[in-house]
């Protein structure tokens, strides 16, 4: 093999790499608009802007309103990799349909897009092939992370749960990790398969199994759940439960890790599925926040 292809990439590599992403889809069309909607019944703010790109990127916070000291605080978020469209559409969803459902028993925050300008360039990584989902920690090299963290310091200490909504695809394999590899000057290392339908993700040092479960009960409903592979794995991962792997996700700065929230989960929606449409993955969204509150509401 050419060593040469080993070779991390520096500046110049990350410029060309940049120079050849394309907006694809319309942050303020399909986004921003719904955000605008919700302000009739939500404290919606704007909490900073993309530096590439201000007016095309502000990022919003959507809050119930009332917030009472007394009630458990949920937080949803969407976005962190722009490209994982479910995760945006969903946490949307949720916030016009279903909060209301829910606001006698919980205050309810929402970032529904982190990252838009990877959304309109459908990305994993950020403008400066940054993963924000490795990237929640303090001085943050990602400003989709800076941004969200300062927004969060008035409510990090009385965050309860934590929906962080993503999907796993197609292009995980046949884009993104090839991309990694080169950026990180590494052999390219596919996972063996991408799952099939629904799974989540716990934290290792925290599982919450009865959590987890409650959300896979409930997504089944809207779709199918992931089967482990031949290995009994998910994404190379061993099931803690059907439809469950979990991750260390506080050692690996996941956004699911930035707060010490006694419930988290990583959704992950499978969008290139035959058995699915774009608003039956909306809808698994939806279904893993549900199951996941009704569960919090009674323990």
């Amino acid at each position: 093999m050419n060593k040469q292809h080993l070779v991390p990439w520096g500046a110049a590599e990350k410029a060309n790499w940049l120079k050849e992403q394309t907006i694809k889809r319309s942050y303020k069309d399909e986004v921003i608009t719904k955000i605008e909607k919700l302000k009739s019944t939500m404290d919606v703010t704007q909490y900073g802007a993309l530096s590439i790109n201000p007016s095309l990127y502000p990022v919003f916070l959507i809050k119930t309103r009332n917030f009472d000291k007394n009630k458990k605080t949920i937080l949803i978020t969407g976005g962190v990799h722009g490209y994982e469209t479910s995760g945006v559409h969903g946490a949307l969803a949720f916030m016009e349909k279903e909060a209301k459902n829910y606001t006698d028993t919980f205050n309810i925050l929402c970032t529904p897009c982190i990252s838009p300008w990877g959304y309109e360039t459908i990305n994993r990584w950020n403008n400066l092939a940054i993963d924000p989902n490795r990237s929640f920690i303090e001085n943050s090299p990602a400003e989709e992370c800076v941004l969200f963290l300062k927004a969060m310091e008035p409510f990090i200490n009385d965050i309860y749960a934590h929906f962080d909504l993503h999907e796993t695809t197609d292009t995980d394999n046949s884009v993104f990790r090839p991309a990694k590899a080169a950026r990180d000057g590494k052999e390219p290392d596919p996972w063996s398969e991408i799952p099939d339908g629904f799974y989540g993700v716990g934290d290792t040092e925290n599982p919450c199994f009865d959590f987890q479960k409650a959300i896979i009960d409930s997504v089944r409903k809207v779709t199918h759940i992931a089967p482990a592979d031949e290995n009994g794995n998910i994404i190379g991962e061993p099931l803690e439960q059907e439809g469950v792997i979990n991750y260390p996700v506080k050692s690996l700065s996941l956004c699911a890790g930035f707060s010490n929230a006694k419930f988290t989960t990583t959704t992950e929606v499978y969008p290139d599925s035959p058995k699915v449409t774009d608003a039956i993955c909306n809808d698994a969204q939806v279904a893993a926040i549900k199951g996941g509150l009704d569960y919090l509401k009674n323990a």
